[in-house]
């Protein structure tokens, strides 16, 4: 018997009520304790955990990875202590429950080995941070952007709207791509001329073209080179630089602004082509 049931009875009998009331209204009341302790803690769970998110969420020093797990890790201690305190009511010595507890735990994490390498690889992932969420990243042949970094996997959505959910060891253990981590990218854009058309007027065609294009950063400067002399054209690659946001549109308006700029400047875009000789005997 606790410390609050012996309070409670010795009141109970200096009142003169009789033993047998007495043993029914100290459980009861017990009961009712545990109840109320019950729902007041995953009350302050429910608030604590809600009030730590939006300071979080607030701040600039806790990056938005962290936030979700700090927010469980709150509410679940306090539900623990919540339910610790309930057992205590009970006069049940908490100290053998960790104990056997701590050993079925060990005993569950063997048996989901596979379980305990997705959640060391979430540490991981949450401590090292090679991607946040918000960002496009490329993970094992899957491109999308992060939706939510967990424990046991990371969820995310691909680029044609696709819900992706990929265990974290998968992701741990493979290549990863942050297209979001870098400030500026590089478009590599390769365009083909016919074996007779002005190789130096393309190259102003282009070089013209990127100067125009407001998107297009002077440092580094663009760069045009050829780098193929191909079976049914000669290739040349167009280095550039953007902005992240700026890197997909500008490739596509740039694509269409050179071969409309080489249809009119009379250069063709060849396409493959054999040439077939007949020999007659």
């Amino acid at each position: 018997m606790n410390n609050l049931s012996i309070m409670i009875q010795d009141i109970l009998q200096k009142a003169n009520l009789p033993n047998w009331l007495v043993g029914v209204i100290v459980p009861v009341l017990n009961i009712l304790g545990a109840v109320l302790i019950l729902i007041i803690g995953y009350w302050i769970a429910g608030k604590l955990a809600r009030s730590v998110k939006k300071a979080c969420d607030k701040t600039d020093r806790i990056d938005d990875t962290l936030t979700p797990l700090i927010v469980q890790v709150v509410r679940y201690g306090v539900i623990i202590v919540t339910i610790i305190t309930v057992l205590q009511i009970f006069g049940i010595a908490t100290t053998s429950i960790i104990a056997v507890l701590g050993s079925f735990g060990l005993a569950f994490g063997l048996a989901l080995q596979g379980a305990m390498t997705n959640i060391a690889s979430g540490i991981m992932i949450i401590t090292l941070r090679p991607f946040s969420v918000g960002d496009t990243v490329e993970v094992g042949g899957t491109t999308g952007n992060v939706e939510q970094i967990g424990l046991f996997y990371t969820r995310m959505s691909t680029l044609d709207g696709v819900n992706v959910v990929m265990p974290n060891s998968n992701i741990w253990g493979s290549e990863i791509k942050n297209f979001s981590k870098n400030e500026v990218r590089r478009m590599n854009l390769t365009f083909g001329i016919g074996y007779e058309g002005d190789i130096n007027k393309a190259y102003e065609v282009i070089n013209r073209i990127y100067k125009d294009e407001p998107r297009i950063l002077d440092e580094p400067a663009p760069t045009v080179a050829v780098t193929e002399l191909a079976d049914s054209s000669v290739n040349m690659i167009a280095y550039a630089w953007t902005k992240r946001e700026d890197w997909w549109d500008t490739q596509l308006e740039l694509v269409k602004t050179v071969k409309e700029a080489f249809d009119k400047e009379g250069l063709s875009i060849p396409f493959p082509q054999m040439d077939v000789h007949i020999m007659k005997e």
